[in-house]
């Protein structure tokens, strides 16, 4: 589990595709690896991968198949940076809301602009996911907590602060960019348990 709130920058550092799915390599240099064991979990743009090799600051992840159909990692290239969070520990708090790291479906940004001190971000969700997305409601964007400000048809609008917009990635998206969405994991279950 995580909470989305993003704990720094990495970059993708490799990319080898065995026969299905991937090998990523991240340099993570800003992320404090001290605690990071072969086994563990990190976020990686919302994505929860599991850490099969670590060397300084640098780990890799398999990327299986599904991942790379469902997420944004089919189009990822080396150089490109990424959000990182390790994953949660029962004695923390929890400042953001629950994650998996299960991603529900790709975004796509419709418009970016700024709106008082905030970055407005408009993103295109697929139909499938709307119901589950409420304004006020929590929503996780390429790893990022966030509050949903308007859902109209299938856009939502989130608002990122200034620290948001420095520590996170969100600075270099533009309109068009493709962002992984994670619905919120209490809506996702509720369905189930309804229907």
């Amino acid at each position: 589990m995580f909470t989305g709130i993003i704990q720094a920058k990495g970059r993708v550092k490799d990319i080898t595709h065995p026969d299905k799915g991937a090998v990523f390599v991240f340099n993570a240099d800003s992320l404090d690896m001290s605690s990071i064991s072969i086994g563990d979990s990190i976020a990686v743009n919302g994505v929860c991968l599991t850490v099969v090799d670590l060397c300084d600051n640098d780990f890799s992840a398999d990327v299986s198949q599904e991942t790379l159909d469902c997420t944004i990692f089919d189009k990822m290239q080396k150089g490109q940076n990424v959000n990182l969070e390790k994953s949660l520990r029962l004695n923390q708090g929890i400042d953001g809301h629950l994650v998996s790291g299960h991603v529900d479906g790709i975004g796509k940004v419709d418009s970016i602009y700024t709106e008082g001190e905030s970055t407005r971000i408009n993103i295109i969700i697929g139909q499938n996911l709307e119901k589950y997305v409420a304004k006020k409601g929590s929503i996780c964007i390429n790893g990022v907590s966030l509050t949903v400000n308007s859902i109209e048809n299938n856009i939502i609008g989130v608002n990122i602060v200034p620290h948001t917009f420095a520590v996170t990635t969100f600075d270099e998206l533009e309109v068009g960019a493709r962002v992984n969405i994670e619905i919120d994991i209490i809506a996702r279950h509720l369905e189930k348990l309804i229907n």
